[in-house]
């Protein structure tokens, strides 16, 4: 499994990190009392995560701040399919963590990026309002011309998922609006400018109260996977890796986990 390699790569390199160190000679420890992934590593990074990712990666983010004093977590969230255009062009992305392996592999094809690991996968779900006007109660009632529903644009990873589950129901939906990531169609929803949104199962439980879920049958739902890889021509490599490497270990997974994901 890539995931394997890269984990033991990340390990191997922060083993010999903390070797070199002369920051503290006492192992960082978490909540858990656990060594921290990185305990030497510092230096700034910037992070282009998929937009579902905010809230399990902010808290990511600081938990590795903490756990590495030093160190800097600076995000920029956003489709995957714009953010993998943005690393191709030449932005300044220390780590890349798409919602779709296509646009992993295009950054590893153009050379921004190698060996990157599955840490998540998602699946979708269809938010409503808490008073639910349109009455929407299953997934064929998106069909229906009464309904208003925002789906996210088609080249976007939720996008292209919801195209799938929609293939798979056989049912066709005609958006009144298509937006440019998941928090966009979940905000539509959650102002009440639709019906209901196409978003993943963990941007409903993120919602809380401001919205409903209605869940999508097993038979009819479609997923996506999440790859993450430090890029290439990062300005603080090992810091980089160190954080590939903690959203890899098992306190990623126990975040992720909390936040919906599954495992990939």
């Amino acid at each position: 499994m890539r995931r394997f390699a890269v984990v033991a790569a990340g390990l191997a390199i922060v083993a010999v990190a903390g070797c070199g160190s002369s920051a503290s000679s006492k192992p960082a420890t978490g909540s858990t009392g656990t060594r921290s992934v990185g305990t030497s590593t510092s230096g700034s990074i910037t992070v282009f995560a998929a937009a579902s990712l905010q809230g399990s990666f902010t808290q990511l983010g600081k938990q590795f701040q903490a756990l590495n004093p030093g160190s800097k977590v600076t995000f920029s969230f956003g489709p995957s399919s714009g953010l993998a255009t943005q690393i191709i062009n030449g932005a300044p992305a220390d780590v890349f963590a798409s919602a779709a392996v296509k646009n992993m592999d295009q950054v590893v094809s153009a050379g921004k990026a190698a060996g990157p690991s599955d840490f998540a996968k998602n699946k979708m779900e269809i938010a409503v309002p808490p008073s639910n006007p349109g009455h929407v109660s299953s997934l064929n009632n998106l069909a229906k011309p009464s309904v208003k529903v925002a789906v996210c644009q088609s080249q976007v990873p939720c996008g292209v998922v919801a195209k799938r589950v929609f293939k798979n129901a056989g049912i066709s939906v005609i958006p009144v609006t298509l937006e440019t990531d998941v928090k966009s169609v979940l905000t539509k929803v959650e102002l009440g400018d639709v019906d209901a949104g196409m978003v993943y199962v963990t941007d409903v439980m993120a919602a809380g109260s401001k919205v409903k879920g209605v869940k999508i049958p097993d038979g009819d739902n479609a997923t996506t996977t999440y790859p993450i890889a430090s890029v290439t021509k990062s300005s603080h490599a090992s810091t980089a890796r160190a954080f590939v490497n903690y959203v890899l270990s098992p306190t990623g997974e126990k975040v992720l986990k909390a936040a919906g994901f599954e495992s990939p």
